[in-house]
């Protein structure tokens, strides 16, 4: 079998250390984003609509204890200016609310020998198509 290609690899290793590090210790995501970093965060449903610019200090203290992320899919693509595009699609649980879908892309860059998010797209995937 031929060897993945090293955008998929290096996609792959920052989808799996991203939500790790999100699920279990937030604060350790700092390490993962740059101080110009940006995420957009996005909520459809038909009592609400919402989108929300966060630095990463918001994001470090969104208002639930508990969250698990399962991961369903995920691509990689090589963008220019020598980026990857990695979007996710997967289900979350928080706290003791029902498991939810959602939607997430990242631009990663490779800055001082360290790939980061440069930006990230968020949606959860709530739609109430009645």
């Amino acid at each position: 079998m031929a060897e993945r290609p090293v955008w998929e690899q290096i996609g792959t290793s920052f989808v799996h250390l991203y939500y790790q590090r999100f699920d279990s210790s937030r604060v350790e995501l700092s390490a993962l984003y740059v101080s110009i970093s940006l995420t957009l965060m996005l909520h459809n449903s038909k009592e609400k609509q919402f989108l929300l610019f966060l630095n990463l200090h918001h994001k470090q203290s969104l208002p639930f204890q508990k969250i698990q992320h399962s991961i369903t899919s995920q691509d990689h693509q090589p963008a220019p200016d020598n980026c990857i595009l990695s979007m996710v699609v997967g289900q979350l649980k928080v706290d003791n609310d029902p498991v939810m879908g959602f939607h997430q892309l990242f631009v990663l860059k490779n800055i001082n020998d360290n790939w980061v998010c440069t930006n990230d797209i968020f949606r959860l995937a709530l739609y109430n198509f009645a």
